[in-house]
């Protein structure tokens, strides 16, 4: 078994979910963020990384970038009907671009498992030293 740790977890909350996502630096940490946040939508190992779309996002502070990110993905899922499954993020101060990878939504091979409504500022928690952050999903 490998010591390392998981990219993300679940944590149950009331009716909603809280992802707690890993990683060695921000970078990572938003990417296994992004993953957690589309597997409680559906099961991502069966999206393949067929299309490519660009990110580009910029907030005032660290906590508005990880809010913002999710939510910008969400409308990427709602407007285009992706399901993504692969995110190489670059964070420099309050600014991030990523490229994200996944394909278009087919109901019989990604079936829902929760609508994600939005990411939330509640529970938000970043704490890069411990190379973590916590984000309550509103499902």
């Amino acid at each position: 078994m490998s010591d390392e740790k998981a990219e993300y977890e679940l944590i149950e909350h009331t009716a909603d979910v809280a992802v707690k996502a890993y990683g060695r630096d921000l970078n990572e940490i938003f990417a296994h963020m992004a993953l957690g946040m589309f597997n409680v939508m559906t099961d991502t190992s069966t999206v393949k990384s067929l299309g490519e779309y660009k990110v580009d996002v910029d907030s005032a502070d660290l906590e508005g970038l990880l809010v913002d990110w999710l939510s910008e993905l969400l409308y990427l899922f709602d407007t285009q009907e992706v399901f993504l499954r692969e995110f190489d993020v670059s964070i420099e101060g309050n600014k991030l671009t990523a490229s994200v990878r996944g394909e278009k939504l087919d109901r019989e091979r990604h079936p829902l498992k929760s609508d994600v409504k939005a990411a939330t500022y509640h529970m938000l928690e970043i704490n890069e030293e411990e190379g973590y952050a916590v984000v309550l999903l509103d499902i």
